[in-house]
């Protein structure tokens, strides 16, 4: 019988935690689960050093594809939020130019094992659209995170 699923108490947690992380806060980026299916990374305001995409106002491509790995590496949260998760694998697919102040990144898991987690993911722009796409898998670790069940503050 698999674990029972985390709760949004649980994951909440998890994303206050992570969020404290200097690495994150560098970024300007904030996880989040909206549902027990869903984890968000939300880029709110972009800052004009994100900003380069083929020498236009667009979010380059490289803030994108961080937003990718932390979406995707956070994924496995939705299994088990106990334990460390590192993103081994990623694909990503740039479908059009993201512009705006706010970019939105969501994952789902779409397939789970004891030690691998497959997750697909979106970018959205500022008015809602699609933009990017990336397929990951992420390795779970038998090591629990260090400061009492939730990802350990830098």
């Amino acid at each position: 019988m698999p674990p029972p699923r985390p709760t949004l108490e649980q994951l909440a947690r998890y994303s206050e935690a992570f969020n404290q992380s200097a690495t994150l806060m560098h970024f300007g980026m904030k996880v989040g689960f909206p549902n027990i299916d869903t984890v968000e990374v939300v880029l709110d305001p972009v800052q004009p050093e994100q900003r380069g995409g083929l020498g236009s106002d667009a979010v380059n491509g490289g803030v994108l594809a961080a937003m990718f790995d932390l979406v995707i590496g956070c994924a496995p949260a939705l299994v088990d939020p106990t334990r460390r998760s590192a993103t081994v694998q990623l694909s990503l697919n740039f479908m059009s130019a993201v512009r705006g102040d706010r970019v939105v990144a969501r994952a789902h898991v779409t397939r789970a094992g004891e030690k691998l987690v497959f997750a697909s993911a979106s970018i959205f722009d500022a008015q809602g659209q699609e933009c990017a796409s990336a397929t990951g898998l992420s390795r779970l670790s038998s090591i629990p995170w260090a400061s009492g069940g939730t990802p350990a503050v830098n």
